[in-house]
């Protein structure tokens, strides 16, 4: 497995990242039993980042993962460094009531992570969306107070833009940005991502598959559960939905002439965007140690210029169609 640094400050990390939100939350039922199974293949093929929030599932997640830590050979259990994001308000039934950065919060939220996860420290703790009413400064530096106690190791940040990214990384050491990025999501490419290469902050990029839109297996056809994110996501519904996969029709085209997957030339390509800086790390979702599989042959696909520049030309920047989350979603991210 292949590493890259979180940052000038940060660990040394696999150069895919494991994603497990989605054994827990917001893309329908998950067996819990292939979840723990997939967490143990990706130790087991050397990845040792694996990504979470205290709010996916309510505190399901971080329980999943502590149980799959906990039942993992010791060796592969000391490798995985564990990154939290924190300060989403949920409630009983699941609703959300936005987010806390205070840091009484902060300290309160780090130790009901530290023992739901069964660990002694986080790597890499991060607040999930910036909490208007709370400086920023603030925020980050309730971190660092942890850091200095022993109980988080490094501070990133998550779907901020470039003047919060400043003023975080004056506050304090920063390792990490993380933030949606793929072929269809490219808005980070314009400010954001030469701010976090100037200041030496990492990106860790979700989404890298668009939740499945563009991992070609998604069909125009298929019926999404109440409960799934996707069934209210503008990308997802109708004419949306069809000119999209138009766009993962052409990227199959170049997939097939690789001889490669969709979903594997789809995150090669955002590996190749970090490649002369070693600066982006993919967390691809993976739920089953099958998807898994797949996610992890994209180290193998070397893409050359012509490679990247039909790719371009199949999904052009701000080529696809709808928003990346709803409305009411949108509202707490930084523009």
């Amino acid at each position: 497995m292949n590493t890259r640094s979180l940052g000038t400050t940060g660990p040394q990390v696999s150069a895919l990242g494991l994603g497990c939100m989605g054994m827990s939350a917001l893309y329908g039922d998950a067996d819990r039993a292939e979840s723990i199974a997939t967490v143990h293949a990706a130790l087991e093929a050397g990845v040792t980042l694996l990504d979470t929030g205290d709010f996916y599932g309510m505190g399901h997640n971080e329980l999943l993962i502590g149980e799959a830590l906990s039942t993992a050979p010791a060796a592969r259990r000391e490798q995985a460094l564990i990154s939290v994001k924190f300060g989403a308000l949920r409630g009983p039934d699941g609703s959300w009531g936005g987010y806390d950065g205070r840091p009484a919060a902060v300290r309160n939220f780090a130790a009901y992570s530290l023992q739901r996860l069964g660990v002694d420290h986080i790597d890499v703790y991060r607040i999930a969306r910036l909490d208007p009413a709370v400086p920023v400064e603030e925020t980050v530096g309730a971190i660092a107070e942890l850091v200095e106690k022993g109980y988080v190791r490094h501070i990133g940040l998550s779907e901020v833009g470039a003047e919060t990214i400043r003023r975080a990384a004056a506050t304090a050491p920063i390792s990490d940005l993380q933030i949606e990025y793929s072929l269809i999501s490219r808005g980070i490419e314009a400010e954001i991502l030469p701010t976090t290469r100037e200041l030496g902050i990492a990106i860790t990029a979700y989404g890298v598959l668009s939740r499945g839109l563009i991992s070609g297996h998604f069909t125009a056809d298929r019926q999404l559960a109440a409960d799934d994110f996707r069934a209210h996501s503008p990308r997802f519904q109708g004419d949306n939905l069809r000119h999209n996969l138009t766009l993962v029709e052409a990227l199959r085209k170049i997939a097939e002439q690789k001889g490669v997957s969709v979903a594997q030339i789809a995150i090669a390509w955002v590996l190749a965007q970090g490649a002369r800086y070693d600066d982006i790390v993919p967390l691809v979702g993976a739920r089953t140690r099958e998807r898994l599989a797949e996610s992890l042959g994209a180290l193998d696909v070397a893409l050359d210029a012509a490679d990247l520049a039909a790719i371009e030309e199949a999904v052009p920047a701000d080529a696809a169609a709808g928003e990346r989350y709803p409305a009411a979603q949108r509202a707490h991210l930084e523009r």
